[in-house]
Parts: structure tokens; C-alpha cells; sequence
């Protein structure tokens, strides 16, 4: 029972710690990714810029953001699971999941402002979104890639001598 306890704990400590990266992520998203404008027409939001291409450049540094972050994590992880190598890569699994969601709540919640009128209605700048979700998944498949990349080289190199 002792040993399942260990297990959990190290499984539950790392996807915390991935989930208050998460916030760090969002933050740093938000910073990089740039602002999509909208024309408010009868209180209903347009893009200002049908051809703007903000939208998908908000993904992209969504998955560049969060992908760092996963090959820090499954460097560091990796590093430190000497004892538990299966439960914190578990954890990195679950962990990244759960802080690439927590990275987006937290990029997300940058409120948007009014900037000007125009003829056509309001101008606003929205706060970010995803549109393509397929990207929340790149901070677990990075960290687990490393993770096991990381372990295939040392595990090799020990196996050659």
C-alpha cells in the first residue's frame, strides 16, 4: 500500500506542478500571440480583416508556447525520475494535458476593449481563442517525446558498452 501511495503522489505532484506552468504558459501566450480585431455590427462581433490571418497565428504560438514548455518539462521530468520514471512520465502525460487546458483558460481571459468607432460600427480587439483544439495537445506529446527520446539515448549508449 506504501508503494501505490508513492506512486500516486509523484503522479499527483507532477501534473500540478505542469498545471501551474500552465498559467505561466498562458500568460506568455498572451504576450506573444497577436490580437484579433473585430468591427461590432448591431452588437454582433465580424472580423475587421476577413483575410487576417490573426486567428491562426494565435494557434501557432499557442502550440510553439506550450511545445517549449513540454520540452523543458520532459527534460526536467526525465532528469528527475530516477526512482519513478513510468508514474512521472504518467504525470507528464496528464500534467501537459492539463496545463495546455489551463494555458488557454488563462491566455483567454484578456479582456478585449473598444477602440474606436468607425462607419461600419465599433472596432474592438477580442481577447484570445483557439480555433484549431488539436493544439492542446502539444505540450503532453512533446514532454512524453522527450521523455522517451531522452531515455532511448542513455538506455543505447549503456547497452553499447
Amino acid at each position: 500500500m506504501r508503494h501505490l501511495r508513492g506512486n500516486l503522489a509523484t503522479i499527483v505532484v507532477t501534473v500540478l506542478v505542469l498545471a501551474v506552468l500552465g498559467v505561466v504558459a498562458g500568460y506568455v501566450w498572451w504576450a506573444l500571440a497577436p490580437a484579433t480585431r473585430y468591427v461590432l455590427i448591431d452588437g454582433v462581433p465580424h472580423p475587421a480583416d476577413p483575410e487576417s490571418q490573426s486567428l491562426i497565428e494565435a494557434d501557432g504560438w499557442f502550440a510553439v508556447v506550450t511545445g517549449g514548455f513540454g520540452l523543458v518539462s520532459g527534460i526536467v521530468g526525465y532528469v528527475l525520475s530516477r526512482t519513478r520514471p513510468v508514474e512521472v512520465l504518467v504525470g507528464l502525460a496528464a500534467g501537459g494535458l492539463l496545463a495546455g487546458y489551463v494555458a488557454m483558460l488563462v491566455g483567454g481571459r484578456a479582456e478585449g476593449e473598444v477602440q474606436a468607432a468607425g462607419p461600419g460600427g465599433y472596432t474592438m480587439t477580442s481577447s484570445l481563442g483557439l480555433t484549431a483544439y488539436g493544439v492542446l495537445f502539444a505540450w503532453p506529446l512533446v514532454a512524453t517525446a522527450v521523455f522517451w527520446v531522452v531515455e532511448f539515448a542513455v538506455t543505447y549508449n549503456q547497452r553499447r558498452r
